[in-house]
């Protein structure tokens, strides 16, 4: 048998056919971004890369050679023992590493000898990144938006999340971000992904959907935390047809007292979050959420956050940015709860 080498784009267009894919590099490389559903299989380890690398820069390139070798069979050796022994002979896999398949290669070559239908990406990661970053603008372009607007804590995120247990298509651009998008939108125990990342995840959603359905899209600004939302997906949906959530102002307060329940079970990582707005809304008025915060009073904070942080300025700055805004369709659920928001949606998808 022969391990077959297919071009980059061709392995995104394939990457179902697949029975796994292995991504041999480090595993910090693997953390920062990996294709979809990728394993990691690391031929060298952080630690280990680092050591061959200084023997190649202290010693020579033929000394570090010697000992990269004996350290990727070894680990290739495990990961065989680990991973390939209950595998059927069917099984195909798809093997990268960073670029130049060194270590990918060598992975491929062994499973290729055990009888396996071997495929290695050619240009590995590098070149597969850049085909995401080529396809993505041509993704976002082909389909057709409705972008979910409405004020801070008026249940857009509900919404969508009784769209998509309706079978709609939907676009949770914080949940691929892992973050609420805004100031306080941090989860504790959440790390956001890398740009890659997230670029990569983005991709990996749009690329699933039908042109001919709608997806439906929460209206984000250009960035979500850390993370920027690829410049030709924000300003197709800046361009989309809009829905406007209404909800009073009272149930506002409590779906964001549900919905950011970990500030009210810990009211210091609440104030530090806070601290966050001092730039914004000055000192004086910090203080003062800090102290209902620890005195028990989160609804007056969350109302007043409301009022004086995020409402402002929300009407100029959505007419701005998404110019049909004003002809956006109301959607008035019954209240906060997910069955208001369920029998939302299924007005929506039922609307000729």
């Amino acid at each position: 048998m022969t391990v077959r080498v297919i071009p980059a784009t061709e392995a995104a267009a394939r990457l179902a056919e697949f029975s796994q894919v292995i991504d041999a590099r480090s595993e910090s490389e693997y953390a920062e971004d990996r294709l979809p559903g990728a394993v990691n299989w690391p031929s060298l380890n952080d630690e280990e890369r680092a050591l061959v690398g200084t023997i190649y820069k202290q010693v020579s390139p033929f000394e570090a050679r010697k000992r990269g070798a004996g350290l990727v069979v070894a680990n290739i050796s495990r990961h065989i023992a680990r991973e390939v022994i209950d595998k059927p002979r069917e099984w195909q896999p798809l093997v990268y590493c960073w670029r130049g398949g060194k270590r990918s290669g060598v992975l491929a070559d062994l499973l290729d000898q055990i009888g396996f239908k071997v495929t290695l990406v050619q240009g590995g990661y590098k070149a597969f990144r850049s085909a995401v970053l080529a396809d993505l603008p041509v993704l976002a372009q082909r389909l057709q938006y409705r972008v979910v607007c409405g004020l801070t804590g008026s249940g857009k995120t509900r919404l969508l999340q009784a769209l998509a247990a309706r079978g709609a298509q939907v676009l949770d651009l914080e949940g691929l971000a892992q973050h609420r998008g805004s100031v306080l939108g941090l989860m504790p125990g959440e790390t956001q992904p890398s740009q890659k990342q997230f670029d990569m995840r983005v991709w990996e959603k749009l690329r699933q959907f039908d042109p001919a359905r709608p997806v439906y899209v929460e209206s984000e600004s250009k960035k979500v935390g850390n993370v920027t939302v690829p410049e030709a997906l924000i300003l197709a949906m800046r361009a989309s047809p809009c829905l406007r959530v209404d909800l009073p102002m009272d149930e506002r307060v409590e779906l964001l007292l549900e919905d950011y329940d970990w500030f009210v079970r810990d009211p210091e990582f609440f104030c530090a979050r806070l601290q966050a707005l001092v730039e914004l809304r000055g000192a004086a008025v910090v203080e003062d959420w800090h102290d209902k915060v620890r005195a028990g009073r989160f609804r007056e904070v969350f109302r007043d956050l409301l009022e004086r942080h995020y409402d402002p300025g929300y009407s100029t700055s959505i007419r701005r940015n998404f110019q049909q805004f004003g002809d956006a369709r109301p959607l008035v659920p019954a209240d906060r709860t997910m069955a208001a928001m369920d029998e939302v949606a299924r007005q929506l998808l039922e609307a000729p």
